[in-house]
Parts: structure tokens; sequence; C-alpha cells
């Protein structure tokens, strides 16, 4: 069975899970393994997922399970994101029981739900379904994504979701390449994407990678034929995981490339400085 969820194409065997760790061959069929099954959960300032024009100042739900499609050596919460199931605690939460949680928490500033700190999309059937659970009731859905799935995929959770954060990690084919993406998938999501919801994009920053003016520059640019009004996050790295020997970006650095990004977009975010 060949697995059409991502850009991976994985060719699976019966039984066999595929590089995502979140999917595998049952019965001939691709299917999630880790629907519902969360291993973070938490009431999150909205700016921390983040989104800076979507509900300012509100609180949201933040779930999140195991697996991820790309191998970023820097990834911030690969404890979960690399994980496989037997490598994590999990609990098993519907996507009625997720919904019902987020209405309770209303008082509290709640807004709905977001699915984050994996990668959510892998397991596009659990946002699908928990999503029009908190639509009916009157929330919001959030996706924190780095964009890697095809439109067919996209297209099964589009009526429901109304904000993204897109990670444009960068804007070389090469770059994707070293993280186990591809840039064109990440771009035709964004461009999908913008059209049915609120939609805003962050690139971490990695010195000696992404961090030319030159690729800020067609990023920002491109960023820009898609939606002028597109808010970019540019954030600064920090070391993590396999770098742990690089240093901290040069927030002089990120400075400039903000002002590269202001020719072109209404809005640029620095973020981590």
């Amino acid at each position: 069975m060949r697995c059409h969820v991502c850009m991976h194409h994985c060719s699976l065997e019966e039984g066999r899970i595929g590089r995502c760790r979140a999917r595998k061959n049952e019965n001939g069929k691709s299917v999630s393994i880790n629907y519902g099954k969360l291993t973070s959960i938490a009431l999150d300032p909205i700016e921390k997922k983040p989104l800076a024009a979507f509900y300012p100042g509100s609180m949201i739900l933040s779930a999140g399970s195991f697996g991820c499609n790309m191998n970023c050596p820097f990834c911030q919460n690969y404890t979960i994101s690399m994980a496989s199931e037997k490598d994590v605690d999990v609990r098993y939460v519907s996507p009625e029981e997720l919904a019902g949680y987020a209405l309770r928490l209303r008082p509290e500033g709640n807004i709905g739900v977001a699915f984050t700190y994996n990668e959510p999309m892998i397991g596009y059937e659990y946002v699908r379904d928990t999503a029009i659970e908190v639509r009916k009731l009157g929330m919001k859905n959030v996706v924190v994504t780095n964009g890697s799935v095809m439109p067919e995929i996209l297209a099964e959770v589009l009526p429901w979701i109304d904000a993204y954060n897109i990670d444009l990690k960068g804007f070389t084919e090469e770059y994707y390449k070293k993280l186990g993406g591809d840039l064109s998938i990440v771009k035709d999501f964004i461009s999908i994407a913008a059209k049915h919801a609120h939609v805003e994009v962050t690139t971490l920053i990695v010195p000696g990678e992404n961090d030319s003016a030159e690729e800020m520059e067609a990023l920002s640019s491109w960023v820009a034929s898609v939606g002028k009004s597109i808010p970019l996050h540019i954030t600064r790295f920090f070391p993590r995981r396999n770098m742990l020997d690089k240093r901290p970006t040069d927030v002089t650095v990120l400075r400039k490339l903000c002002d590269v990004a202001k020719r072109h977009l209404d809005t640029v975010i620095l973020g981590n400085v």
C-alpha cells in the first residue's frame, strides 16, 4: 500500500508504520494510529501559537499527539514529534470530549481548540472530526502545522479550520530536503489555506542555513504574492535537539531580515527576542 497523505508517499507492507510514526498499513489502507491519543494539552495564550492577528488577547486549548513527517534537527518538541507510540505516554480523548473540555474553559477566555505540538495534519482525521464538534459549540479551530501534506488531505479539514500558523522553514528546495520536506508542497498548502481561513506564517532563522537577505527577499515577496496582509513571524533559533553546537541567532541579523520582509508585507513580527 502507498500512503498518499504527504510528500513521502511511503510504500508500506501490511502492518508497517510510515516515516511519520503515526500512520500504518492496516488491511491495505493508510490508517492513523495516533487518533485521539494525546501526549500534551494546555490552555495557552493565542499569541504562543503564534497568532498575532487572530483574536489577540484570548486563550486557546492546545492539544497534540505524537509523530511528524519532517525531521528538523532543531525541533523543540522532538520528544513527541520524533516519537512513536511506544515512546510516549498517551491518553485517549475523543473528539466530543476535547470539544466539551474546550467549552468548559470558555469562562477562562478560551475560544476553541488548537491542534499543535506535534504535526497535526498527519492525523488529519482527528483534526477534522474534533473541529466539527468544536464548531458545533460555536468555538474556533486553529491548526499549527508544517504544511507538508497533499492538497486533498488539506481539503478534508478546510471547511472547519478558522486559522492556521504554517511553518515556512526557508525558501530553497535544498534546505527543505535537508529537513525531510518539500518546499513546493508547503507553498501549495499556504496558497490554498489562505483562500479559506486566517493564515500566519513562521520562519525560524537558523544561523548559516536560511539567514541570508536574499532568501528572505524571495520568501517574503512570495508570501506577499499570496497575501500582503499575511503576518510573517521571523523567530530566533536557540540550540535544540541535534543542533546544540550552534549559537542562538544574532538579533541584529533578525532585525535586518525583518526590514527586508517589511518591504513586501504589512505585518512582520520578531519572535523569541
